[in-house]
């Protein structure tokens, strides 16, 4: 925004569709409210319309332009009852500051009407376009015709003052008079009692008690933000920060040339510790660099300071005699903490070691005690990650926005298709292959008839590519005959012109595209019709289903505000096995680092170099938009900080990672954990570590949470034009590569292997392993049913009498009072599940974490887990690729014989309805209406205790051959018998 300029919001209130009606006649008279910053504007009222079209544009004055994400703006749509005590609602919808859009990048957007409690009788949806404007500065003024126009306006100036005060008469009686009849009726929501505020000019601030220039420096944090920059979460770790910013050299004779060029660097010494700063150029550059020390590792209590002359003696440097030093005891040096402001540096004179020099010389600096929540403290130097490595830093990043670009090819028309004149029955397949970037998809192929140049194919076929911003420049496509071979025409589109859309009621602008041959000779080949458009109502999934950590739209204007605030803490890791490896084959150390991957935003802690038994200490905050979410957390041993891997394509290994699901967690506690570190190898599973964590999820809107539960899982553009599964495993593999390309070229970088192991791009990848993990699964899902099958099959054989006599007295019961049964069955259920909230400690009490067990890792061969870590194509050998195709064909087998299994009970049932077995059906029919007869004529009550005694009869009155029913259901044919 331009500086001395305002801003305004500018909502556009277009139309609502299918309102509730609220009038007792089925209409409703619609008017809509809508608050922004206590300022308060309503559209007019529409009777007698469940369509209402309103049309009207509603402007707001931003007040603070900086806390403009922050704000939220609400609507409330109301039935006039003008003649009555209150007004209706009809709905709300409250929209999130991050989501206004600029003048120019807005759209229409229908948002459906929520409720205002659980009684409220709401339907319907209303559209918008919400965006802001920001108004040029006001242009200087020169003083002569400012003077010009003071001369000539004072004269009025009385006489405009008079009609001001008149009008501002005028509009309070106005407003005492709307105030009266508001006052008579009943205020619908709570937030009507806000005063209805006149438009007020940028130039008239209403907050008066804040100004201007304090506002613009002001940082707005949330109320639950207090925790992220207060290290609560983490130990607070006492560092020793040195910053020195510029040394000063004199000489005192006059006759000596003081002004020659000479070169400096200080040195810094705390017993074991030297380091020294960059060389600079005396009394003409500064150093300004900040030096930080691990407290704990310091071993001496003084602390020298000294300066040194660099020389070159040919191509050798030299270190000359210094020009003096300065030491400190550190049992003097002052502590400070944030928010106390920065320590002043101060000059100090060095020391010379010869008492007869004639030169002096000073030096700037600050010393002072911190921990690492200091802001000096990420840019330092620092003693325990490697000094100003740029591979060790802590750092923050953002995945870059993703889209879908879908491209819909409908025909061409007017190809100029070559012939080939060794062929006499060409028939060409024709085709489109479209390119962006290095996606490359093909449409189906058509078979033409003739090869004449009027043949006008269609394809109707959708192309679904990943954009990622800043887009490539282009979408190429192009006709190609596959039956010759060679191209027809191409065409390029330049993705600024593409059209953005976020929902699917209006289609995107069709066009034609100029077909271009390859050679100069035929500039024009034909015309192809497309339709393509920028998706902005999907999700693009970039992450496993079961690790998703975000599944808001790609569109901006679709965001809703944040319901929670996540806070992690990652305090250190303990008892890390060795990683790196020496010549001899030898373990040598592990340099370990922490990602965290939740929703848009990784961080990434710094390095600790040579530990077994880091401590980060480092806490990362994040705001929560869906509570049913994971957060990611891996340890990797950093490779690139080793000089053997210098000039060579290193990765960085992983040492384990930890999920933790967030509806799991128990809002405003804070959960402090050490996971186990797992790691799968070839070889099995093996036990890296233990990683601690502090996390907390702090819920700043209880209703919103809970309605989160009841909203769907993805935005409604998954629903209305889903996409195929194959569809999304191609698109979620193409969105992790961007988003690994993207982040790899950060500084420092995150690697594409930090980053594809973060999102779980192997998850689809066949693996004998998971095939059993998936089954066990399922069998334990199953095995509550089996288990209370199991306990029916022991209430009818009479196992435990007293059991069976009591079930026969509670079937007395309920058909004496079979109105209780539903009653009585769900309150057995709540008080069974409530009883279990004493023994949650497994889920909410330790909340998520690797399991060995469920995963498997135990119960497979070694080959298993080794074709588990083969590549596609395979590397192994040809015999071993052999055996495991003969094992994939035995599973497989198992797996046909269970699929056909459950089609044939599907098709039993088929069968019986179809008289494909005319005497089966036959006696079907009649059983039915003799069941039909004698439900009729006995009592239902009767019928249901006599089914009951009958199945639960002693079982000596009970034969050891299957059930007549059953047997007659097993004899009905099926289809797998027609099956070759």
């Amino acid at each position: 925004m331009a500086e001395g300029g305002g801003r305004k919001l500018v909502v556009e209130v277009s139309n609502a569709r299918n309102l509730m009606p609220k009038d007792g006649q089925g209409t409703a008279s619609a008017y809509v409210m809508v608050d922004f910053d206590g300022q308060r504007r309503r559209t007019k009222t529409k009777c007698r319309d469940l369509h209402p079209q309103w049309d009207e544009k509603l402007e707001f004055v931003v007040q603070d332009p900086e806390a403009l994400a922050s704000e939220t703006l609400e609507l409330n749509v109301y039935n006039d009852k003008k003649n009555a005590r209150r007004n209706t609602f009809l709905g709300r919808v409250k929209i999130s500051g991050s989501s206004f859009a600029k003048l120019g990048d807005e759209s229409l957007i229908y948002y459906p009407l929520e409720k205002r409690s659980v009684f409220s009788q709401v339907k319907g949806e209303i559209g918008l376009k919400v965006y802001y404007v920001d108004d040029d500065p006001p242009q200087p003024v020169d003083a002569p015709l400012v003077d010009t126009l003071e001369k000539k306006t004072g004269a009025t100036a009385e006489e405009k003052t008079q009609e001001e005060d008149k009008k501002t008469e005028e509009k309070k009686e106005v407003d005492e008079q709307k105030t009266e009849d508001v006052k008579a009726e009943e205020k619908p929501p709570e937030e009507e009692k806000k005063q209805v505020l006149p438009v007020i000019a940028p130039s008239c601030p209403a907050r008066q008690p804040h100004h201007s220039h304090f506002r613009d420096l002001e940082i707005k944090l949330h109320g639950s933000e207090r925790a992220g920059v207060s290290y609560d979460l983490v130990d607070l770790v006492p560092y020793l920060f040195v910053r020195i910013l510029k040394a000063k050299h004199a000489v005192r004779e006059a006759n000596d040339d003081a002004t020659l060029d000479r070169f400096v660097f200080a040195k810094i010494v705390i017993g074991s510790h030297t380091v020294k700063t960059r060389t600079v150029r005396l009394n003409s550059s500064d150093w300004d660099q900040v030096f930080s020390f691990h407290k704990e590792s310091l071993n001496s209590t003084f602390l020298e300071i000294s300066v040194h002359e660099e020389k070159k003696d040919g191509d050798a440097i030299t270190e000359n005699d210094s020009f003096g030093a300065v030491s400190f005891d550190l049992s003097e040096i002052p502590k400070r903490s944030p928010p106390d402001s920065p320590l002043a540096p101060q000059w100090y004179t060095l020391e010379s070691s010869s008492p007869e020099t004639t030169e002096i010389t000073d030096v700037m600096l600050t010393i002072w005690v911190g921990t690492q929540a200091d802001e000096a403290f990420p840019e330092a130097w620092q003693s325990d990650s490697g000094g100003l490595q740029v591979h060790t830093r802590s750092k923050a990043y953002l995945s870059p926005k993703l889209w879908y670009l879908r491209l819909t090819v409908i025909q061409t028309q007017d190809l100029r298709l070559e012939t080939i004149p060794d062929s006499k029955s060409h028939n060409p397949e024709l085709f489109v292959k479209a390119q962006f970037g290095s996606q490359v998809f093909k449409t189906a192929k058509i078979s033409l008839s003739s090869s004449s140049a009027t043949a006008n194919p269609s394809w109707l076929e959708d192309l679904i590519f990943v954009a990622t911003e800043p887009f490539d420049p282009f979408l190429t496509l192009s006709v190609e005959d596959a039956s010759a071979g060679q191209p027809v025409g191409n065409a390029k589109l330049h993705l600024s012109t593409i059209h953005r859309r976020i929902d699917d009621r209006a289609e995107p602008p069709s066009r034609w595209l100029n077909l271009a041959g390859d050679d100069e000779a035929c500039p024009y080949a034909g015309r192809l019709h497309v339709r393509v458009c920028l998706e902005g109502g999907y999700h693009v999934l970039d992450e496993a289903a079961h690790a998703t950590s975000d599944v808001r739209a790609a569109s901006k204007q679709l965001s809703k505000p944040p319901i929670g605030l996540l806070e992690v803490g990652v305090r250190g890791a303990s008892n890390l096995l060795p990683i790196k490896l020496t010549k001899h084959g030898a373990s040598s150390s592990t340099d370990a680092y922490a990602v965290l991957k939740y929703g848009q935003k990784w961080a990434r802690t710094r390095t600790i170099l040579d530990q077994f038994n880091p401590r980060w200490n480092e806490q990362y905050t994040w705001e929560v938009f869906d509570p049913c979410t994971v957060l990611t957390v891996a340890v990797f041993d950093n490779s690139r900080v080793s000089k053997a891997g210098a000039g060579k394509l290193v990765k960085d290994s992983s040492i384990g990672k930890v999920r933790v699901r967030l509806s799991t967690l128990d809002t405003n506690r804070v959960y402090l954990t050490s996971y186990p570190l797992t790691l799968l190898t070839p070889f099995g599973a093996k036990k890296m570590g233990e990683l601690e964590l502090a996390i907390r999820f702090t819920c700043t809107s209880w209703l919103s949470l809970i309605q989160s539960y009841t909203s769907p899982m993805l935005p409604r553009m998954h629903y209305v034009r889903p996409l195929g599964i194959a569809q999304q495993d191609v698109l979620r593999q193409t969105a992790a590569r961007a988003v690994a390309g993207r982040l790899a070229r950060s500084e420092p970088p995150l690697g594409p292997e930090v980053v594809l192991h973060m999102l779980d791009t192997d998850a689809y990848t066949w693996s004998m392993r998971r095939s059993k993990a998936n089954w066990f699964r399922l069998v334990g899902c199953l095995s509550r049913a089996a288990a209370a099958a199991r306990w029916v099959h022991g209430v009818c054989t009479w196992a435990h009498p007293t059991t069976t006599v009591l079930v026969h007295l509670l079937l007395l019961v309920a058909m004496t009072w079979p109105g209780m049964i539903i009653p009585a069955v769900l309150m057995f259920m709540s008080a069974m599940v409530a009883w279990r909230y004493r023994r949650r400690t497994g889920w909410s009490g330790w909340p998520g974490g690797m399991d060995t067990w469920l995963s498997c890792v135990d119960r497979v061969a070694i080959d298993e887990l080794d074709e588990e870590f083969d590549d596609v194509p395979s590397g192994r050998s040809a015999e071993l690729v052999r055996e495991r195709y003969d094992r994939l064909r035995v599973v497989a087998g198992r797996a046909q014989g269970l699929l056909g299994d459950l089609a044939a009970q599907g098709e039993r049932v088929e069968a019986l309805l179809t008289w494909r077995d005319p005497r089966a059906t036959g006696m079907f029919v009649a059983a039915c209406v003799a069941a039909a007869v004698m439900f009729y004529v006995v009592p239902f009550k009767l019928m249901v205790l006599g089914w009951g005694f009958y199945y639960f009869r002693h079982p000596r009155f009970r034969g050891d051959m299957p059930a007549a029913g059953f047997n007659f259901f097993r004899r009905l044919p099926s289809m797998a018998d027609r099956i070759l």
